[in-house]
């Protein structure tokens, strides 16, 4: 006899248990299925763990530089498996507390592979067998994982997708990062922290394609001059492996070139973990990978559901969690709250940082605007420089006509931490005058984008 429940979630990454916390407080009766960790991707092989590599990465870079601060340290080394320990530990810590957060909001927790046979019901097979349960709503949060290209496939050797260099094997020596989105890039900033002889290759004109022109240059050029080479407008035709070596054939200007690495880490994007399911004989529609759903995660099919990655673009896990929320809400009876696409920040943790919401400066003359553009570069900020952090810039856009701020777009140090300030701005539609009569508290690097504005208009102080 099946168990009949509310609403039943399947995965359990930051979509989906927020999802099932969110129905459990709104007093539905919540079941979520995971077949692997609490906490899905994020929390056990993506934004955690990552997070705390770079942040190793980050304190070994601080003690480089301890002459400047007027500190000693000799001997500077480290400890890579140690390194991957604390990183592995944090994620481990942050899974066990979303065990305890399902306990506390009683949701049944089943471990296995879920699968949909018909509307409402869900058969989950795990290790004491198959499981059938019941609901009046079905969320879809199943993620994504690596995309894998011919020619290209990892074999956790000498070719790494984001999992293997989660757990290195080993600390590379000649490394050759495929893609510079966030994933690459964040990568390609910790191990060339490290010491590795970084390549990063990119097939489109620049590096950190979504964002901003201006800024993606500005970071091109810190991470060259700290020894990283960039190759834009390239391509990986195919990879050679042989006597513990990879010989990647990279194809530039009709040209095609070689040049041997020991490792190499794929990330060229991700693909949605739709397969296996049962989704289209269900009747729901799935477009390149990701299923199709309407601005409020409905896929169509009555009681039925998608959020986050496997919804599609922008993926990333707060876009995931407010969806979450949004669906648990309406599936108690709520009014739904659809997401603003142009309200999502997206960071990127490398060093250095970049952040960013809304329009750049292209796409917003693309869309018709007419711009004012704000500048406000760090060396005129008194935090940043008493940080030693005098390098980055932020840029803000806005409509010339109305003084709505369209996009805001950053790169430096603590930027991902900054953006909040700017998603709060366009979520609440503010303009021009909003922002410049906000007082911003000194000394503090949040006074750049006070200056940002100003710049926009003409009114910068401090350059």
């Amino acid at each position: 006899m099946a168990d009949n429940f509310d609403m039943i979630v399947i995965g359990a990454g930051p979509g989906g248990y927020v999802a099932a916390i969110r129905g459990a407080q709104l007093g539905l009766k919540v079941a979520i299925v995971e077949r692997e960790n609490l906490g899905g991707i994020c929390l056990n092989w993506g934004c955690i763990p990552t997070k705390a590599l770079l942040r190793s990465a980050e304190v070994f870079h601080l003690m480089h530089r301890a002459k400047e601060f007027g500190l000693k340290a000799e001997g500077i080394s480290y400890d890579l498996d140690a390194v991957v320990k604390r990183s592995r530990g944090v994620a481990k810590q942050l899974s066990s507390g979303i065990g305890h957060l399902m306990k506390k909001n009683k949701i049944t927790v089943v471990i296995g592979e879920a699968t949909i046979p018909a509307k409402g019901k869900v058969s989950v097979k795990g290790e004491k067998g198959t499981q059938d349960l019941t609901a009046k709503a079905i969320v879809l949060a199943t993620g994504a994982r690596a995309r894998t290209l011919p020619g290209l496939e990892a074999d956790g050797d000498l070719v790494w997708t984001y999992r293997h260099a989660l757990q290195p094997k080993r600390m590379p020596k000649k490394l050759l990062v495929i893609g510079s989105g966030a994933i690459g890039i964040e990568f390609a900033s910790f191990f060339n922290t490290l010491g590795a002889d970084t390549t990063v290759v990119e097939v489109m004109d620049r590096v950190l394609p979504v964002e901003d022109a201006e800024i993606a240059g500005f970071a091109k050029k810190a991470f060259e001059k700290q020894g990283m080479k960039i190759l834009e407008k390239t391509s990986v035709k195919k990879l050679d492996k042989a006597g513990g070596k990879v010989t990647a054939h990279l194809e530039s200007g009709g040209k095609v070139t070689t040049q041997e690495f020991d490792t190499v880490i794929s990330a060229v994007g991700i693909v949605g973990n739709v397969e296996g399911l049962g989704l289209e004989e269900l009747g729901v529609k799935i477009d390149r990978t990701h299923v199709v759903v309407d601005e409020y995660c409905r896929t169509g099919v009555d009681g039925v559901y998608a959020i986050g990655d496997i919804a599609g673009a922008p993926w990333l896990a707060h876009k995931a969690s407010h969806e979450g929320v949004m669906v648990a809400e309406m599936i108690a009876g709520q009014k739904g709250h659809p997401i603003k696409p142009g309200t999502i920040a997206g960071c990127t943790y490398c060093y250095p940082q970049i952040a960013s919401v809304g329009m750049t400066e292209a796409k917003a003359k693309e869309a018709g605007f007419d711009v004012k553009v704000g500048r406000f570069p760090f060396i005129g900020n008194g935090k940043a420089i008493a940080l030693g952090e005098a390098e980055g810039l932020i840029k803000t856009v806005f409509d010339a006509k109305t003084g709505e701020l369209l996009g805001a777009h950053m790169v430096g140090a603590e930027v991902t931490e900054l953006i909040q300030g700017y998603v709060i701005g366009r979520t609440l539609e503010t303009t021009e005058e909003d922002l410049m009569q906000t007082v911003f508290p000194h000394p503090t690097l949040s006074e750049m984008m006070h200056e940002s504005v100003l710049s926009a208009y003409g009114k910068a102080l401090h350059i």
